[in-house]
């Protein structure tokens, strides 16, 4: 599918109608403690308390709501690591039409858990051999269905730019934007909205040390592969940013952040500790950013999008206890 030349405001506000009264109009916190640390007001975006645990609902919907009741009849495939894969499942379960969902074999049980709880079939690769994109293809083409990627598509990420224009429109104009990034969906709607409607908004991604990917691919105008990433932020463990989400963050994007699995950790435990909040290690790298100082001369006024809280109690346990 080909991207226009500019995803707009207009395309996240539009996703956003399509969302209202289905989506979660997740919470907004904040912490004093938080705010004397990194020395900014700092306004957290939850997407921990969207449904499935994250914002990737968002962009799910979004986009299988527009499919025709042709291709909702014959049903939806995806592919993806766990948050993707159960908003996927919940989207086509809301929408009467059934999933097959593309996961690796160490994806993680509590995610693999949920998408069959929500309905859905699961197909298993090994992400350390497979192309999860030639496979995710071939499954859909071999059964007739419409693939609906992770990121690489305007409707997906329109959908998860929704929620920084919420936590914009709650939270008034920002300095700065803080947003994971995996493959660059999220960033991509996010700074599609929030630079929308405040221009000068410095819009900052955080990705592990391990999968830096897109600051590479930032730094060199393409897109650059590294190797697989081995890094607890399973959600951002990419090679390769999308060809389509690049092209969005490269105009958008003024800077990218990188964090240690320690940092997450530290992250993660703060976030139990002190704002009572689940954040699985993916959720956690925007946070960590700010506590250890990765990020530059923060302006007065910072939001930070905690994209998930996908994470049992075992996991939670072995990473922080």
């Amino acid at each position: 599918m080909a991207l226009p030349l500019h995803l707009t405001l207009d395309d996240v506000r539009d996703a956003a109608a399509r969302l209202k009264g289905v989506a979660h109009r997740t919470p907004v916190l904040r912490s004093r403690t938080l705010d004397g640390l990194v020395g900014a007001e700092v306004h957290l975006k939850c997407e921990n308390f969207q449904r499935i645990g994250a914002f990737k609902f968002r962009g799910a919907y979004n986009a299988a709501s527009r499919l025709s009741p042709e291709q909702l009849a014959k049903g939806i495939a995806a592919y993806s690591s766990g948050n993707h894969a159960q908003a996927v499942a919940l989207a086509a379960r809301e929408l009467g039409t059934t999933a097959v969902i593309l996961m690796p074999q160490d994806a993680p049980q509590s995610k693999v858990a949920a998408t069959l709880g929500y309905g859905a079939e699961i197909v298993t690769y090994d992400r350390y051999t497979g192309d999860r994109d030639a496979l995710g293809e071939a499954l859909a083409a071999e059964r007739g269905l419409t693939l609906i990627p992770p990121y690489e598509h305007p409707h997906v990420m329109a959908g998860q730019g929704t929620a920084a224009l919420e936590l914009i429109e709650e939270s008034g104009e920002l300095g700065a934007l803080v947003a994971p990034v995996g493959g660059g969906g999220l960033i991509a709607g996010s700074a599609t909205a929030a630079k929308g409607l405040y221009g000068g908004t410095r819009v900052i991604g955080v990705e592990p040390e391990a999968g830096d990917d897109t600051k590479r691919s930032l730094e060199a105008g393409r897109r650059v592969t590294v190797p697989v990433p081995r890094t607890i932020a399973d959600g951002q463990a990419i090679q390769t940013p999308g060809e389509l989400t690049f092209s969005v963050n490269q105009r958008l994007v003024d800077e990218i952040a990188l964090v240690t699995d320690d940092q997450i950790r530290d992250a993660m435990r703060f976030a139990f500790e002190r704002l009572k909040i689940v954040v699985e290690p993916s959720g956690a790298t925007g946070l960590a950013a700010l506590l250890t100082g990765r990020i530059g001369q923060l302006p007065s006024r910072v939001g930070v999008i905690i994209s998930g809280g996908n994470i049992d109690t075992r996991r939670f346990t072995e990473l922080c206890g």
